[in-house]
């Protein structure tokens, strides 16, 4: 399989000998793995003195260490106190009571210490509990696009390449691990499996869910309506009346359970006029939107939504927060925020018709504040500004033109 130098690599480069724990998470097959045996060689070939400790969870001659004194002892048998000492940990979380290793080791102040993890155990929102506060977390996605051309050295400059590798990128996704394979069919039976994985391991074993059919429909249900606005009790209705009965507490704990496993991401409300966070719906999107035609088909693909899908995981994977905008009596799809930058971005799938493309940027126009406003779609054409908004081709937009 080809291998590329991705984004997060340099990031790990950057924080390497800081004093927290550095934790890489994200959904199962999105490369973390890969990433941190890449870092792991740049280690092994940069620092002269350094003093590598390797397990891989994953790998059965590391078995006997699933338990949190025997990794303890494993590793501090192997401290070299001449040099600088390295930890690498893959899949932390099948050792028992991993964190209570983890702690101590981090708090002799002897290792600079590296971990992976798929699963709840490793939601960067648990990691401050896990660890006590000393963390930083690196969060690894699917192959973005700018990634799948890199991977099949499309020219980036050359216009009229990018935009036929998008259609490309769309109906493959960023699954690295489907690219092997020439046939479509294998390519969405690899990714179909990677979710199917997910679900009973990550999910049903874990959280020991005794109907395994309704939380497959959960998910179908929010990928068959990702970018639209839901909450639990909207889907308990539409499941309840077909017969699949549940209640909006179950289907609560099951998106729940879909996000810590990086399966989804959730999105909440903004009122872009009052400032404030709104509760009561929230749009759902997945981490990678091959998933859908995987599982579902493209007899109902709709591209708007799931183009909708690639920019909100593009955007967080450039380190936004991303919320749904409102507007009195319109929607943003995007107010994106980093810092002391905002950005308001509407995406469309095809704004060719005047009435289209009125609407779309009218949301934008609506909001008086001097922040950017952009409008992606798949306009095929260079960009052009309108009347303060930036309209761009989603493809030049993904890869940053």
């Amino acid at each position: 399989m080809k291998y590329i130098e991705r984004a997060e690599l340099n990031t790990l480069k950057k924080v390497m000998g800081t004093p927290d724990i550095k934790v890489i998470t994200g959904v199962r097959r999105s490369g973390k793995s890969t990433l941190l045996a890449m870092f792991e060689e740049y280690v092994a070939a940069s620092v002269q003195d350094a003093a590598i400790t390797h397990v891989n969870f994953s790998k059965l001659e590391y078995e006997p260490y699933r338990e949190y004194h025997a990794l303890n002892e494993y590793i501090e048998g192997r401290y070299d106190e001449a040099k600088r000492n390295f930890v690498f940990i893959d899949e932390i979380q099948l050792c028992d009571n991993f964190e209570l290793a983890i702690n101590s080791l981090h708090a002799s102040g002897k290792y600079d210490i590296y971990l992976t993890g798929s699963n709840a155990f490793l939601l960067s929102s648990d990691l401050a509990t896990l660890f006590a506060g000393r963390v930083f977390p690196i969060e690894v996605y699917p192959f973005s696009f700018a990634e799948y051309l890199q991977y099949y050295d499309y020219d980036m400059e050359d216009e009229f390449g990018r935009y036929v590798a998008f259609d490309k990128y769309v109906a493959e996704g960023g699954f690295a691990g489907s690219y092997i394979y020439d046939d479509q069919y294998e390519k969405y039976r690899y990714i179909s499996n990677i979710y199917d994985t997910l679900v009973i391991r990550d999910i049903v074993d874990k959280y020991k869910i005794e109907n395994a059919a309704l939380l497959m429909d959960v998910g179908e249900f929010l990928m068959d309506n990702m970018s639209r606005l839901t909450t639990a009790n909207n889907i308990a209705n539409v499941l309840n009346s077909a017969r699949n009965y549940t209640n909006n507490k179950t289907v609560s704990a099951y998106l729940d359970y879909f996000c810590r496993t990086f399966a989804f991401y959730k999105v909440k409300r903004y009122d872009v006029e009052g400032k404030n966070y709104l509760r009561s719906q929230d749009k759902y999107y997945l981490c990678d939107h091959a998933l859908k035609i995987a599982k579902l088909g493209t007899k109902n693909a709709n591209y708007g939504s799931m183009y909708e899908n690639i920019v909100a995981i593009e955007l967080m994977r450039r380190g936004y927060e991303v919320y749904v905008g409102t507007l009195r009596d319109k929607e943003i799809d995007f107010v994106a925020k980093r810092g002391d930058e905002k950005i308001y971005v509407q995406v469309s799938y095809d704004i060719s018709e005047e009435k289209t493309f009125g609407r779309e940027v009218g949301a934008l126009l609506a909001v008086k504040d001097a922040y950017p406003k952009l409008l992606v779609a798949r306009t095929r054409q260079p960009e052009m500004v309108y009347e303060g908004v930036r309209v761009m081709d989603i493809a030049d937009f993904l890869i940053g033109v």
